[in-house]
């Protein structure tokens, strides 16, 4: 009984929501927002689970963790508008009912003096003196139609009364209905606010690790740093030397020629790419500084890092070539993929599926991620001939 109920609850609540003007809309598209965060912030924190058993890299720990952090701030900031949607509704329906109680109010006042009228001429004797006492034959008739509309007009403004009551009724209950939901939705926010606390001060507690451990950390940045150098030569050079091979006058057996059609359409998708995979970007494109110390250059990013879920298909964005596929230390097994000028680069698979000199199209598998350093990331970059690209300006928007 109270499973059917709490039902019937949610649906009416659903219902509403969604029969609001321009609401309904926007609280899909809402709701779907907040569920990718909080798929994101489900990820990460698997990610951070993992390493904390398996490694005291706390660089890592510290950059999924900032990522988590921006994932929650951004839910607060859904559910704060979200709130102020319904409270704006919600300040619609009382208007609403103030509107019908002061209609209802009017109407029994103009139905309490038609009641007075005919109690007055409930006497028929009365009735018949009232019509033979007119001055004239018009009058008469006049004074005959109002009292045989008395009756009707008794009747249709109890049945005013009897809707506008019925509406009151409705509005009341939508109004107790958004009420509900906004202090669930409250309620909801207090939680990520207390959660966002917690990850903050432990943040806060990660940086201080750092700073009592400065030369420890400076060893594993030079050693990443000289990976990332040794992933960016090998990169431009296959790609110099496809880009080289392709210009006119080039000869021998490394000579490409261009699909200009391709590199026209490859262009002209610019900021509606389907992603590789989907998941969080926990490192962007280009040069960043480190969170805590301030004047450390980080390496820089030619693409952006996603964190997925180990064994999750990688898919091509958009139709090409397979140009090579390399082994890189720290980076495992990488696919190049060319589409006339432009280049997507795939990393850290630990499977891949693809041969070089396939032709793919967009969304074939390329293969599958793998886990570096307990870390599931891909690693994904976007070149137009030898200069790297932000491929998030790249690829669609959520």
């Amino acid at each position: 009984m109270m499973k059917g109920a709490g039902r019937k609850v949610a649906a009416l609540s659903l219902a509403l929501l969604l029969s609001l003007p321009g609401l309904g809309q926007n609280t899909r598209q809402q709701e779907a927002k907040k569920a990718r965060l909080q798929e994101e912030i489900a990820l990460i924190d698997k990610q951070l689970k993992d390493n904390a058993a398996k490694s005291s890299n706390v660089m890592n720990t510290l950059s999924l963790l900032s990522r988590k952090i921006e994932s929650r701030k951004k839910l607060v900031e859904e559910s704060d508008r979200e709130i102020s949607a319904l409270n704006g509704q919600i300040n619609v329906r009382q208007k609403e009912i103030d509107r019908l109680q002061n209609r209802i109010d009017t109407l029994t006042l103009y139905y309490e003096k038609l009641i007075s009228t005919a109690y007055r001429n409930r006497d028929s004797k009365i009735w018949y003196m009232y019509i033979l006492a007119s001055e004239n034959l018009g009058q008469a008739f006049r004074r005959m139609a109002y009292m045989k509309n008395l009756s009707s007009d008794l009747n249709r403004q109890g049945e005013k009364i009897k809707d506008a009551r019925a509406e009151l009724i409705r509005e009341t209950d939508s109004l107790t209905v958004l009420r509900s939901k906004a202090q669930e939705l409250r309620n909801k926010r207090a939680f990520e606010i207390s959660t966002l606390k917690a990850e903050q001060a432990q943040s806060e507690k990660l940086a201080g690790q750092l700073k009592r451990n400065r030369t420890k950390y400076q060893k594993e940045l030079a050693y990443k740093k000289r990976q990332v150098d040794a992933l960016n030569k090998e990169i431009e050079r296959i790609i110099a030397a496809a880009v080289g091979g392709s210009r006119s006058g080039s000869s021998g057996k490394d000579k490409t020629v261009v699909d200009t059609k391709l590199n026209a359409e490859f262009a002209g998708n610019k900021g509606r790419l389907p992603w590789p995979a989907s998941g969080p970007v926990v490192d962007k494109f280009g040069q960043h500084y480190h969170p805590v110390f301030k004047s450390v250059k980080l390496p820089f990013n030619n693409g952006i890092n996603i964190a997925l879920s180990p064994g999750t298909p990688v898919k091509a964005v958009f139709n090409g070539t397979v140009k090579q596929i390399v082994v890189m230390p720290g980076y495992n097994k990488c696919v190049l993929v060319q589409h006339g000028n432009y280049f997507s680069f795939y990393c850290k698979l630990d499977s891949v599926s693809v041969k070089a000199g396939d032709k793919i199209s967009t969304g074939d598998i390329i293969g599958t991620v793998g886990t570096i350093d307990n870390m599931t990331q891909l690693h994904f970059q976007i070149w137009q001939g030898t200069r790297p690209q932000n491929p998030e300006l790249w690829l669609k928007v959520y």
